[in-house]
């Protein structure tokens, strides 16, 4: 992980409001490697972007709204310095012990076929996350990558 700052300067901003449907983790995973694309990333670190959006997408719909349609907010930032900035938000049921949840392998449903290594997946594919959640409120989680400088051959 990352332990050094990341820029606040931004230099280009989206913002996508989806339903919490499972067809909508591809949209989300494709809108926001489209729009990092501009900084002409390798494909590795889009792959490592793609991989961390689409787990964070599919926690909020198989965790925050579970049998319920919800919104799914997601802020992209691209930053001075060549990084970006990932939120992805809901105003779902939030988790009660974040500490817990990001340990690898824990879930909440054993009897499901879900391994419990979002966070962690998250985690290995960005540079920093941030989880913050309020039960009953929701959850946000911020990622950040940094991108390599493309002018080094």
């Amino acid at each position: 992980m990352r332990t050094g700052k990341f820029s606040k300067v931004i230099i280009n901003k989206m913002q996508l409001k989806l339903p919490s449907l499972s067809v909508n983790e591809g949209m989300a995973r494709a809108a926001v490697a489209a729009f990092c694309s501009q900084l002409d990333p390798a494909g590795v670190e889009i792959a490592d972007i793609k991989c961390a959006v689409s787990e964070a997408v599919t926690n909020c719909i198989v965790h925050a709204y579970k049998n319920t349609i919800g919104i799914i907010y997601i802020n992209v930032s691209l930053l001075e310095g060549r990084a970006v900035k990932i939120e992805i938000r809901d105003k779902g049921c939030g988790i009660e012990n974040v500490k817990l949840a990001r340990q690898p392998l824990y879930t909440t449903d054993a009897q499901s076929e879900r391994s419990g290594m979002g966070f962690t997946v998250m985690e290995s594919f960005t540079d920093s996350m941030r989880v913050t959640s309020k039960p009953g409120q929701g959850t946000a989680v911020i990622m950040y990558k940094q991108l390599s400088d493309r002018s080094i051959t």
